[in-house]
């Protein structure tokens, strides 16, 4: 073999590597749902730059094909991949890709060499039969480590399962819940915002503790089936269907849809009772209470948030550091069920004073002489707009950093836009999917469109003093 010809399979190898580490960061992020990548992605101009016309000018430009692969194609994939908040990440699944990537590779040269060449359309051939197999293989093991998941479950007769879901505020109550239960029994609740059907196969064989009195699992859906999914594996005896609104709405299409899919949480066959946000109206045969019960004296400020809940024909008052009025209807789930439980009132009281925020979550944070309200991991409207009533509380100067609703619609946007426009001072607009539309509804603060999270640091800094409040209204990745 010569040693052009050794450049040409060298730089074959690199063009199908450098193709697939695309394919795969990108499936990754939508959960290797190829029609999510394909009709779904927010900015699918990528997929032409770093996939379609590179094949295309693989088999148009025949040997100058090489010049655009070294001298652009693959230092802009390197550069795009500097530049992602939300990169590749090496797990069990992409290892197996690779591995059967590489096989395929190795397995098509060698036959290429034995019958005397292939044809060059046949370059992409590793690549599709590693995604085929890759899929199939996964789907195989996901099954079995499914049947693994349950027979864990099952092996603990003493174990309850309690499952929430909702269109908001699903992290947060589990959390509260997990608190109020831990006081009093061995509690285990997913990890961090851990709610497909995959993740939740992997908590439970890998991290579920076997003398775990309740496990906690968050639910969450993009698409019809996928909390039936959940709702089957764990088969949970007891529920809380929080409020159900626009968000993923440009998933599911409508909000009927959306109480379609959130109500499977509903099916279980082992469900004793179930609480159920009251204007959700969703009827079930199954013993369940509508939440919240009546709230009263609801004060919810900068320092935090009291309240009083009536509970079996009394008003009892909690105290809680947690920021934001809404949560005083997801804490009053965490009550409710913690009390039907068995845990005292009185011992509910004195844990709902000791709770602390959900990280990213109205988490107040004191630094550098300014008050910083970190709500980036809050993507509805309601909660966003609480945020920033908790900011016209603020005497001084106030920023918003936000990239808007995301999965929304246009009308959330603007309602947004016209809260934003009545409070702050500055508002720096981040990304470029709303901008447009925020910009436009935007009028009186000083607004700041900031396309590179890098440079954010930078003009925080310079625009920022001592005192000034600073509210960071959800976030995107870079993909979005």
């Amino acid at each position: 073999m010569e040693l052009f010809d050794i450049f040409l399979l060298a730089s074959r190898w690199i063009f199908l590597l450098a193709l697939a580490y695309y394919l795969m960061t990108n499936l990754q992020w939508y959960n290797y749902k190829i029609l999510r990548v394909l009709f779904k992605h927010h900015k699918i101009m990528w997929h032409f730059f770093y996939f379609f016309v590179p094949i295309v000018f693989f088999y148009a430009l025949g040997e100058y094909f090489y010049v655009y692969l070294y001298g652009l194609y693959i230092p802009s994939l390197i550069y795009w991949t500097i530049k992602l908040d939300k990169q590749l990440v090496i797990t069990g699944r992409i290892k197996r890709f690779w591995a059967l990537l590489v096989a395929f590779m190795l397995f098509g040269d060698l036959l290429c060499y034995a019958v005397g060449g292939c044809k060059s359309w046949m370059i992409l051939m590793p690549l599709l039969f590693s995604l085929i197999l890759s899929t199939i293989l996964e789907g195989v093991l996901l099954n079995r480590y499914a049947e693994a998941a349950k027979d864990k479950l099952n092996f603990n007769n003493s174990l309850k399962i309690i499952a929430i879901t909702g269109s908001y505020g699903k992290t947060s109550l589990k959390n509260f819940l997990a608190y109020l239960l831990g006081a009093q029994y061995s509690v285990y609740a997913t990890p961090r915002s851990v709610n497909t059907f995959a993740g939740i196969v992997a908590d439970i064989n890998t991290k579920l503790p076997m003398d775990t009195d309740y496990y906690i699992v968050e639910a969450g859906a993009r698409g019809k089936g996928d909390i039936l999914e959940i709702t089957n594996l764990i088969q949970h005896h007891y529920a809380i269907l929080g409020k159900i609104g626009e968000a993923h709405i440009e998933y599911f299409k409508t909000i009927d849809a959306i109480k379609e899919a959130k109500s499977e949480i509903l099916a279980s066959r082992r469900l004793e009772y179930a609480l159920i946000y009251e204007n959700n109206h969703i009827y079930t045969p199954i013993e369940h209470e509508l939440f919240p019960k009546e709230i009263r004296e609801l004060e919810a400020t900068l320092e935090g948030t009291r309240f009083e809940l009536l509970i079996d024909g009394k008003f009892y008052s909690f105290s809680t550091a947690i920021l934001g009025a809404f949560n005083a209807i997801n804490l009053s789930a965490a009550i409710a069920m913690a009390y039907k439980l068995h845990v005292p009132i009185e011992t509910i009281q004195k844990l709902v004073s000791e709770l602390t925020p959900t990280p990213h979550r109205l988490q107040k944070i004191q630094a550098n002489n300014r008050v910083i309200i970190d709500d980036s991991f809050n993507g509805n409207i309601e909660g966003m707009l609480e945020g920033i009533r908790l900011a016209s509380l603020y005497e001084g100067r106030k920023i918003i950093v936000t990239p808007g609703l995301v999965e929304s619609s246009d009308e959330a946007n603007t309602r947004l836009a016209l809260a934003i426009d009545s409070t702050f001072d500055i508002a720096i607009i981040t990304g470029d999917l709303n901008a447009k539309l925020l910009s436009r509804n935007i009028t009186r603060p000083q607004k700041i469109i900031v396309k590179e999270k890098e440079l954010l640091a930078g003009i925080l800094s310079a625009t920022t003093c001592d005192g000034d409040f600073i509210l960071f209204a959800n976030d995107a990745p870079s993909y979005i």
